[in-house]
């Protein structure tokens, strides 16, 4: 009768599993990759944004006559810059080719990431099974 008391949802530690010290590091460091990826993919998002706004602003300039505007007001740094059409749309171009070269160094890094947690999660799956879970909160 003492068994009957014991419900399917009460937990029952698992005895078998033994965390050695290795397996522990192996989990420190996937979550400590993790959240890099985290970050970098908040970076990638930043980056996107700033994108679309360079995008924005080549697409305004492209309507601007020189002669309506000779000298534009540029932002450099925390001050303004007055360039001529040409010069800004330039620098605008340079610009996005950085960001753009920005972003695919970022996504390089998530993908070398995401390759090393891909072994570790596999390793760990392996070893505990479902006694431990790895997959992402969203």
């Amino acid at each position: 009768m003492a068994s009957a008391s014991v419900s399917k949802g009460t937990f029952q530690p698992d005895s078998d599993v033994h965390i050695t010290f290795d397996d522990q590091q192996k989990i420190n460091k996937f979550a400590r990759l993790n959240a890099r990826v985290d970050e970098y993919r908040d970076e990638l998002k930043a980056k996107q944004t700033i994108l679309k706004n360079l995008e924005d602003a080549a697409e305004e300039l492209m309507l601007l006559d020189e002669d309506d505007c000779p000298n534009l007001p540029y932002l450099s740094g925390e001050t303004f810059v007055y360039y001529n059409l040409e010069t800004a749309q330039n620098n605008l171009e340079e610009l996005k080719k950085t960001v753009g070269k920005e972003m695919k160094d970022i996504e390089t890094k998530i993908k070398d990431i995401s390759s090393t947690m891909s072994d570790l999660k596999s390793h760990l799956y392996g070893k505990f099974g479902n006694n431990i879970n790895l997959e992402a909160e969203d």
